[in-house]
């Protein structure tokens, strides 16, 4: 219990370091244990390693439950400009923090033909988990099978969007010099 306690510990104090590249000393002791220390070893130890890394050894990115249902279970959307359905699909995926690879039949002929095979029409949006697939956007069900699937629940704070928000509209152009203003 002792052991995880300090492992946890130096996980910690890893991850709080700064990203720039730190030295780690490796010795054996003179009871032939083996050393490691971001300070270097005392000048008796005649056989000792410098090695450099960069970062930390926690992973900062991604989860680990979602790197593991990513790679389990990919997620591909075939969607295309078909109005609200498309767009509903497309923010649930990204306000959860679902990596997706999105695949539109009207503007790539082999995505036409994958959705064609897949499910014998050209009807989008279809969602696409691992070996699962769904027909056009409901949120239970396809919530339903990213649980399933073992993605999170929702985005972890502070990571970044998949996708940018539509622009918000611009304000109308100011009127020409010497022209009346617009009533």
């Amino acid at each position: 219990m002792k052991s995880g306690f300090i492992l946890a510990a130096v996980c910690l104090a890893l991850a709080s370091a700064p990203l720039a590249a730190a030295q780690l000393y490796q010795w054996k002791d003179a009871q032939g244990r083996t050393v490691y220390s971001d300070q270097p070893p005392p000048p008796s130890i005649r056989n000792s390693q410098q090695k450099s890394f960069k970062g930390s050894f926690i992973e900062i990115g991604e989860s680990y439950t979602l790197k593991s249902a990513r790679e389990k279970n990919p997620v591909t959307l075939y969607a295309s400009a078909c109005g609200a359905p498309c767009d509903q699909a497309r923010q649930l995926l990204t306000e959860r923090g679902i990596p997706f690879s999105s695949k539109d039949p009207q503007a790539s002929p082999e995505a036409q033909a994958e959705l064609q095979k897949l499910t014998g029409q050209l009807r989008v949006p279809v969602l696409v988990v691992g070996s699962d697939k769904i027909d056009g956007f409901e949120t239970g069900q396809w919530q339903a099978m990213l649980d399933k699937a073992g993605y999170p629940k929702s985005r972890p704070p502070g990571s970044p969007a998949a996708a940018q928000a539509p622009a918000a509209a611009q304000p109308p152009a100011a009127p020409p010099t010497g022209a009346p203003p617009a009533p």
